[in-house]
C-alpha cells in the first residue's frame, strides 16, 4: 500500500483521467453499438410487417427508435461533457500544478481542429437524424396510409410524432458544431 506522501494532487489528477478516459471509452463502444442494434430491430420489425401485413406493427418501430435513440443521444452528451472536463477542467489543472508548458491532454484539443471535423459532424447528425427519425416517421405514414387505422392505434402514432419531433430537436441541439 501507498505511503501518504505518495499520494500526490497530480497522481490523484492523472488517476481521474484514467479512469474518466475509461468511462468513455466504454460509453462510446456502447453508443456505436446502439446504431446497429436499432438497425436489427427496425429491420426485424419490417420483415414482420411484410410477411404478416398487419401494417399496425409498423408502430413498434418509433417505440424501438425513441428509446434507443434517446440512450444514443444521452451516451453521446456524456462522451462530449467528459471531453470538455478534461479539456477545461482536468488538463488545465494539472497542467498548473505541473508547470508544463502547453496544453496538458493534447489530443483532447488537436483532434477537433481537423479541418474535415465539421463536415464529418454534420454526416453524423444526418445519419443519426435518418436512423432514429426519419425512419420511424416513415413507418408512422405508412401506417397512416393503410387500412389498419383505428381511433386508438391512431393517438398512439400521433403521440409517437410528437415525441420523435422532441427527440429530433434534441438532437440537432446537441449536436456539435
Amino acid at each position: 500500500m501507498a505511503a501518504t506522501e505518495d499520494v500526490t494532487e497530480s497522481r490523484l489528477l492523472l488517476a481521474e483521467y484514467d479512469r474518466i478516459k475509461e468511462e468513455q471509452k466504454a460509453r462510446i463502444g456502447f453508443r456505436d453499438n446502439l446504431l446497429y442494434v436499432t438497425l436489427a430491430a427496425s429491420t426485424a420489425v419490417l420483415a414482420i410487417t411484410v410477411q404478416n401485413r398487419h401494417t399496425q406493427v409498423l408502430l413498434a418501430v418509433p417505440v424501438i427508435c425513441l428509446v434507443l435513440g434517446w440512450t444514443y443521444l444521452v451516451n453521446d452528451e456524456k462522451i462530449s461533457a467528459i471531453a470538455r472536463y478534461i479539456r477545461d477542467q482536468l488538463g488545465p489543472r494539472l497542467a498548473e500544478i505541473s508547470d508544463a508548458r502547453g496544453a496538458v491532454f493534447g489530443w483532447e484539443f488537436y483532434h477537433r481542429g481537423d479541418a474535415s471535423r465539421t463536415t464529418r459532424k454534420r454526416l453524423q447528425t444526418a445519419v443519426d437524424l435518418f436512423t432514429y427519425l426519419a425512419l420511424p416517421m416513415t413507418c408512422v405514414i405508412a401506417f397512416w396510409c393503410s387500412r389498419a387505422i383505428q381511433p386508438l392505434l391512431l393517438i398512439v402514432s400521433i403521440v409517437q410524432m410528437l415525441a420523435l419531433a422532441v427527440l429530433s430537436w434534441q438532437f440537432l441541439r446537441y449536436a456539435e458544431r
